[in-house]
């Protein structure tokens, strides 16, 4: 079997190197030929020709082949557009030279390029949903709901739906939303999996034999309180709510650090956090590469995870709540965000706040400290993580029964159930 992964992100992203790349490679291993199509940002300044052949030797030896576009952002709609269709040419060309089986589209705009490829091909179809796109949107108040783009994004939708021979969501509610009433097939009889975001666990495995007064000695943070926050911050991303948290947890506690990991400008939290009168010894923040962050964990008592709860966010899986759990962390965190609620509750392994408010920040807290003293609770993080986020078990498995699916071959079973 082969399939074609149409990527609207460029190679090196953080994102395709920890959440498009490691899901390939799963399905290499479990017998598909995969080929990738991305869009690259500033492709003829950001590529030397050495760079390119790197890339695809590097891909070429765990069984990926690679192509790539270039990546248009303005006019947004228009570059959007030409995009769509230089990319559904694109597929449709690697389709006949490669003899493609599936074409797999990563979200609303790529999956338009497959489903113009299918139209040339007549090739399979699989609508990988990151996502409630339209809403985003709205959600993020860039677009109105009733406003021109909305309802275009809208139809699109609703065509890519129709179009599909399969289906990825993120999250058990995405699915009962989409497809009330359906189980692992839609009304018309098409496979659905739900497959969060996943992590590696072997990464966070080799951290797990690390020591973790060694680790905090090297960042000085002994005698201290760890709080660890990863990820983006702005945008759906409270930071505003995430560092009032913190502001409560210093005066709470004052052994208290906050240690920030995030690609973002460290400005956003640290400007806030000053504001609130945390001192900078007591913080810091760092971009670190990815496969440093299980170490960065090691040191923590605690995870946070502050996203805007909204319509949209139903369909999201935070890749920080896979990660925490895989390094023993319980979280705290907002409710009303995909299926992160049902998680924590079943497997006890965090706190869910319920307001945005200091008082209930700081029941929070002291909530949380009661399940620090529970011995068995970094286990079941742990567990949970492989219950849930198992990049192998769960997301590699799910994928290779959606191909099965999707082609009519043999059905392989995922090794764990989902929420289900």
């Amino acid at each position: 079997m082969r399939t074609l992964y149409i990527c609207y992100f460029g190679l090196r992203e953080p994102l395709v190197q920890t959440q498009v790349l490691p899901y390939l490679r799963q399905l290499g291993a479990g017998g598909v030929e995969v080929s990738i199509l991305t869009f690259e940002p500033d492709m003829r300044t950001a590529w030397s020709p050495e760079a390119k052949a790197e890339w695809r030797d590097r891909l070429q030896a765990e069984g990926i082949r690679w192509s790539a576009l270039p990546y248009h952002k303005r006019p947004s709609l228009p570059a959007t557009m030409y995009d769509i269709a230089a990319g559904a040419l694109a597929a449709a060309r690697l389709v006949r030279r490669h003899n493609i089986d599936v074409l797999h589209g990563r979200a609303h705009v790529a999956t338009a390029m497959g489903a113009l490829a299918k139209k040339l091909t007549g090739r399979k179809l699989i609508f990988d949903i990151r996502g409630f796109n339209p809403e985003e949107y709205v959600d993020a108040g860039v677009w109105q709901k009733d406003g021109l783009k909305f309802r275009l994004l809208k139809r699109a939708e609703r065509r890519l739906l129709d179009a599909a021979d399969g289906f990825v969501m993120l999250t058990e509610k995405a699915r009962q939303i989409l497809f009330p009433g359906c189980e692992d097939t839609d009304a018309r009889g098409r496979p659905l999996e739900v497959i969060p975001c996943c992590v590696d666990l072997e990464r966070f495995a080799a951290a797990e034999r690390l020591s973790r007064d060694e680790v905090r000695r090297e960042l000085g943070l002994e005698g201290r309180r760890v709080l660890a926050y990863v990820g983006a911050l702005g945008g759906f991303y409270m930071t505003d709510e995430l560092a009032e948290f913190l502001a409560v947890a210093h005066r709470h506690d004052p052994r208290a650090f906050s240690l920030i990991l995030t690609q973002s400008d460290p400005a956003m939290i640290t400007g806030p956090l000053q504001r609130r009168g945390v001192p900078a010894a007591d913080y810091l923040v760092r971009k670190i590469p990815p496969a440093e962050i299980p170490r960065y964990l090691k040191a923590a008592d605690l995870a946070l995870s502050f996203i805007k709860p909204s319509y949209s966010k139903q369909a999201s899986s935070p890749t920080k709540l896979a990660e925490y759990l895989a390094s023993g962390l319980p979280v705290v965190c907002n409710a009303g965000v995909g299926d992160v609620d049902a998680v924590i509750e079943r497997d006890r392994t965090g706190v869910l706040i319920r307001e945005l408010n200091p008082d209930a920040y700081l029941e929070a807290l002291r909530a949380a400290e009661l399940l620090l003293q529970d011995v068995g609770v970094a286990d079941r993080c742990r567990a949970s993580a492989r219950r849930w986020f198992d990049l192998r078990e769960v997301g590699g498995a799910r994928y290779r029964r959606l191909y099965g699916r999707v082609a009519g071959g043999k059905l392989p079973e995922p090794a764990l159930e989902g929420m289900r």
